[in-house]
């Protein structure tokens, strides 16, 4: 038996006047993604536990089968464990977004969504400039990155930069006890960050400077039962996203890097899942991920919304669904992380649909993947992390 769970990160959404009230996943060409859910069961799930907040951290966490209220430890740490950072006891890691800022308001949350290679170049210039032995910078990806602290900063509350997009970001600088040291050292970025010859291109071609650092998404070292010693399958993990591949590592999957993968809406859709039907030659299960939905929803663009859907739908779900047709038994777990409305541009607690489709599990006759028809099924998990239990103890919903 194979397993596959495929998440569209932000695909859901509210109702949209100007789509004939429809929401994206109800207005776009989504053919495979209905067959999964005529020919399968459907359903609304909660993958946000009560009290926490609507990160993808905490989603992605819920459907990779950990109940977040026991094993969340902070956003950071999971990109840390990606990019091979081994936390140590006395270290926390921060997430640091490269933003554009106004001398008043946060202008992008991801600086023009500015090229890794730029991105790094800016990243090492920072940590010439403020890192010491008790703080330090590591690149990411595009405008994801990562500061590590000892000791300090655990104790702040601190905001994510694409929830204030366009809005006075002075009044969500990081607050509490620790908080005074992060908005110096966020202050300290942007006289930096100004010099640097980077930016001064950037200008130049009328894009986004990277002209500040954001810190958020703070936490200590997490721990995670291994998904082998939990389920007893191997797996792999396919995304652009240092999170989505840190929790990979941590829970002991292999992650799989699929070139052309970027994290945006040029993605490679195609390669991703060319990989995932590779890896499933020798791994019972693959987690694949796409950011692309999720990045139209945080920019306010409901045509990219809708044509990452498409994308998704055709060259994921339909290359995926027809490979394992040919293959034997399988079951295939679909769905968003979570809801990021259009509206809101940023990520809510909304229970979001699901479909699994697969070995043993009956159809359930409704029209199509979407959150309207899901209400419909009467079908609803207050709790994301039992999902993989269903999917992959071959249980019905």
């Amino acid at each position: 038996m194979k397993y596959i769970i495929l998440v569209g990160d932000g695909m859901g959404d509210y109702p949209i006047e100007s789509l004939g009230n429809k929401t994206p996943l109800e207005y776009a060409k989504t053919p495979n993604m209905d067959f999964l859910a005529k020919n399968g069961k459907l359903g609304l799930v909660r993958t946000i536990p009560e009290g926490l907040s609507p990160a993808s951290d905490v989603a992605n966490l819920a459907i990779f089968g950990y109940d977040p209220k026991v094993y969340y430890s902070g956003r950071a740490p999971f990109e840390a464990a990606n990019l091979g950072v081994a936390l140590k006891d006395d270290e926390v890691a921060f997430r640091c977004n490269l933003i554009t800022a106004s001398p008043d308001k946060l202008i992008d949350y991801s600086a023009g969504h500015i090229s890794t290679k730029e991105a790094k170049v800016l990243i090492e210039f920072l940590d010439e400039k403020l890192g010491t032995s008790e703080l330090k910078f590591y690149p990411g990806v595009s405008y994801r990155h990562l500061a590590v602290f000892k000791t300090k900063g655990l104790k702040a509350r601190c905001v994510p930069p694409h929830d204030i997009t366009g809005r006075e970001f002075k009044k969500y600088l990081p607050k509490g006890p620790d908080a005074q040291f992060l908005v110096s050292l966020m202050q300290e970025s942007v006289k930096i960050l100004a010099e640097h010859e980077v930016n001064q291109v950037r200008i130049d071609l009328k894009e986004n400077p990277a002209n500040m650092i954001w810190l958020w998404g703070q936490g200590k070292r997490p721990s995670l039962v291994s998904f082998k010693d939990k389920y007893g399958l191997s797996g792999s993990v396919i995304s652009a996203v240092d999170l989505i591949k840190g929790i990979g590592r941590v829970a002991g999957l292999e992650v799989l890097n699929v070139k052309g993968a970027t994290g945006y809406y040029d993605t490679n859709y195609q390669g991703k899942a060319e990989a995932a039907i590779a890896s499933l030659k020798t791994k019972d299960l693959v987690y694949l991920h796409v950011e692309a939905p999720d990045e139209a929803s945080h920019n306010g663009n409901m045509r990219e919304k809708i044509l990452a859907i498409e994308r998704f739908d055709q060259l994921v779900v339909g290359t995926i669904l027809e490979a394992l047709k040919k293959k034997g038994d399988f079951r295939i777990l679909l769905l968003p992380d979570h809801a990021t409305p259009l509206a809101l541009r940023t990520h809510t607690a909304d229970s979001i649909c699901f479909a699994m489709y697969g070995k043993g599990i009956s159809p359930c006759g409704l029209e199509g993947f979407n959150e309207a028809q899901a209400k419909k099924s009467g079908i609803f998990l207050d709790q994301a992390h039992i999902l993989m239990d269903r999917l992959v103890k071959e249980q019905e919903i």
